[in-house]
């Protein structure tokens, strides 16, 4: 007969595993704060001078960015909640809610007046005015954007070092980490799609390429997203682990001397840097009481030296009964 045996098994940690982890990102998120507030000022002041749309455009997505930088230093806050009775494994979860509503504001605040923006001045051109204001704030934010790109990319590095950057980035489960670095790379690209309409909307005497500007600014801000409402719908729902640290817990279990096979394996990300395991076990069936707890024991240890995110573990242990018993 089979005998389950239930342990469950939690570092000290496990209820804000992910705080350490996020504080890598905070940094990139307030430079991003702070950089994009002063630089949506300078933008609309530019639009205001100017009456480009391309700027007007330029000016919303610094303030939807702001929002959303602030969105995610709540939802980070939030998320270090400890756990309690409702919400046992903790709040680590509502950080990917508050990414979530990031992605919607820049898709509706960003995207959307950019589009309308856009959409409306092709429809009624306006002459536009001078274009010296424009061009120093683009200069200006130019250098703030990648700075704080940068910035962004080198807290990214530090904490997947040595890591291809693109599948670094898809593997990443910290909006901390990766929503400033795609914020601030579109941030970059619209100033250079402004820069070019306001120039070429002046030189060609055609203030619908301004306009034509602010649609392209309106689609880039769009896309960018869609593809983090798909990044954060995932871990929402309950995002398992990537297949290679699957097989590594695999690999790990069945490591064990004491351990015949893994019956199931499933996982789930909480939060950043937070991980939660159920897996059952087939032992050999001549494990005594106290060899069962040292084997289980091993392989908690085992399976938290090679994935330390890993915070809670919960495994069943059951004895292998052999054919004809």
């Amino acid at each position: 007969m089979t005998t389950p045996q239930h342990t469950n098994s939690e570092d000290g940690a496990s209820g804000g595993g992910h705080h350490g982890a996020g504080g890598h990102g905070t940094g990139a998120v307030i430079a991003a704060l702070i950089a994009n507030a002063v630089i949506a000022v300078a933008k609309f002041i530019a639009a205001a001078a100017s009456g480009s749309s391309a700027m007007l455009a330029e000016g919303l997505h610094s303030v939807a960015d702001s929002a959303n930088q602030a969105l995610l230093l709540f939802g980070n806050r939030r998320s270090q909640r400890p756990p309690d009775r409702m919400h046992p494994f903790g709040y680590g979860k509502e950080l990917y809610f508050w990414s979530l509503i990031v992605a919607i504001v820049l898709f509706g605040l960003g995207g959307g007046f950019s589009l309308y923006e856009g959409i409306r001045h092709l429809r009624h051109p306006a002459e536009l005015g001078d274009p010296t204001w424009s061009y120093a704030v683009l200069g200006f934010a130019f250098i703030v954007e990648l700075a704080a790109l940068l910035f962004a990319l080198r807290a990214f590095k530090r904490r997947y070092p040595g890591a291809p950057f693109w599948k670094a980035f898809r593997k990443s489960k910290d909006p901390l980490l990766f929503v400033p670095i795609g914020e601030d790379a579109a941030a970059l690209v619209g100033v250079l799609v402004a820069f070019l309409g306001v120039f070429f909307a002046q030189q060609l005497s055609m203030p619908e390429l301004d306009a034509a500007a602010s649609v392209v600014i309106g689609l880039i801000l769009a896309g960018v997203a869609i593809f983090l409402m798909i990044e954060t719908r995932a871990l929402l729902i309950g995002e398992a682990v990537s297949p290679a640290v699957r097989t590594r817990i695999c690999d790990a279990v069945e490591s064990d001397r004491a351990v015949e096979r893994v019956s199931r394996l499933a996982t789930m990300h909480l939060g950043p840097g937070e991980i939660l395991l159920v897996v059952d076990v087939q032992f050999d069936q001549d494990l005594t009481g106290g060899a069962l707890t040292d084997a289980i024991e091993r392989i908690e240890a085992r399976i938290r030296e090679g994935d330390p995110g890993i915070k809670h573990i919960y495994l069943e242990a059951h004895a292998l009964v052999q054919p004809g018993e």
